[in-house]
């Protein structure tokens, strides 16, 4: 028997027909007389294929993908709202699961009443949910409006009281799906804070989100899923770092270039013409053709961990002739530790439109020091060096 809070899926299948687009009956007989012909049965699309998955109690693990990848398949397959087509799946000890928004919350109840029932749900008595009532309230803000019917809530009031009674009621796994999304900036902290105690309390955490710096955050191990396939399965912080390369290399792709500027090479170099390293000098070259003069043009430069979201950004004024211009930017100390980056760019003309969109132009691969990790459930939006002293005076 396995211990409660461990996970054990292995070979899971899962697939869903195409929207029908004509009545019950002529659907089924449609299927039913391919079936008689030995046709095949075209309309299944698999949202999981061949998923094998293996969770320790007390592990904070996070599924990411792009939308349709199969994370929340996965998620509902794992609490049982859904069934797996084939393959086998053990969950020990209860589960507690905040899917979608309001998910397990019904809109004809009061919020005291959704805390009793889903905590019943989970197989607890009515004294332990009690004893934990009040930090529900607590914790969700909705002070006097537990006892209004929840149909009467905002998304904002719903959203807090559906992670409230989730992570309250003390579950042995807990499955959260994009919760931070929703939330404003003080609630998502809070959801940070327990998320970390619960785990801290030896609760098993799965955890769905977009939010890669609330993921590395808070988990130590990660899932990417591509088309219902674990495409790499790994430590938190390498698997994002090859996922984002992956979403940086896609956004390269779709590049198209505006028919009034072109640009020739741009390229990077660290101290000497080598590598970029840490807190040292780095040197950008850009060539770029212009059709016709653009004055009061803007250049600008970002390197990125993540599509489209800069580190930092760089932006320099220039009156661009016809022809060919090369342009030289030269940073002092680059403040990155270890990794693989991209150099993003732009060019915008006086009206603030577009003559080379922002888009990946180049990797930067940086050597040097490696970033100190954070406490758990502690986001870091930027992964920024600083370099710093540290002294010790002992009390004597």
């Amino acid at each position: 028997m396995l211990p409660d809070g461990t996970i054990k899926a292995s070979h899971l299948w899962k697939r869903f027909r195409a929207d029908r687009r004509f009545s019950q009956l002529r659907y089924e007989m449609k299927h039913l007389q391919a079936r008689l012909r030995g046709a095949s049965d075209g309309d299944w699309r698999w949202a999981l294929k061949d998923v094998d998955l293996e969770v320790s109690p007390g592990e904070a693990i996070g599924f990411l993908g792009s939308n349709g990848s199969g994370k929340s398949t996965l998620l509902k397959v794992l609490c049982r709202v859904m069934q797996p087509h084939s393959g086998s799946l053990e969950v020990a000890g209860r589960v507690g699961a905040l899917i979608e928004v309001v998910a397990g919350i019904h809109p004809d109840l009061s919020g005291r009443e959704n805390a009793f029932l889903y905590g019943t749900l989970l197989g607890l008595s009515r004294q332990d949910i009690a004893k934990r009532f009040d930090d529900i309230v607590e914790f969700s803000e909705v002070g006097s409006a537990i006892d209004r019917q929840v149909k009467f809530y905002s998304s904002g009031m719903k959203m807090r009281l559906g992670f409230s009674v989730a992570a309250f009621l003390e579950p042995d796994v807990l499955l959260v799906d994009e919760v931070l999304a929703v939330g404003d900036a003080a609630f998502q902290q809070k959801c940070l804070e327990r998320m970390r105690t619960v785990l801290h309390d030896g609760t098993t955490l799965v955890f769905v989100s977009h939010d890669l710096a609330a993921m590395e955050a808070t988990c130590t191990r990660a899932i990417w899923l591509r088309e219902g396939v674990v495409e790499l399965e790994g430590p938190i912080r390498p698997l994002l770092g090859a996922y984002r390369r992956s979403i940086e290399e896609t956004a390269g792709t779709n590049f198209h270039e505006n028919e009034r500027a072109h640009v020739h090479e741009i390229k990077t170099a660290g101290p000497d013409g080598g590598s970029a390293r840490t807190n040292e000098l780095l040197n950008i070259t850009l060539r770029l053709e212009v059709q016709e003069a653009e004055a009061q043009s803007a250049v600008y430069f970002g390197l990125s961990e993540g599509a489209a979201t800069p580190i930092f950004v760089l932006r320099h004024e220039i009156n661009l002739g016809v022809g060919e211009t090369t342009i030289t930017c030269t940073t002092p100390q680059l403040p990155l530790p270890h990794g693989r980056y991209y150099l993003w760019m732009s060019v915008t003309d006086k009206n603030n439109e577009d003559l080379i969109p922002w888009h990946p132009a180049t990797p930067v691969d940086v050597t040097g020091n490696f970033l100190d990790p954070a406490p758990q459930a502690v986001v870091r939006l930027s992964p920024v060096y600083v370099t710093a002293q540290w002294t010790e005076t002992d009390g004597t």
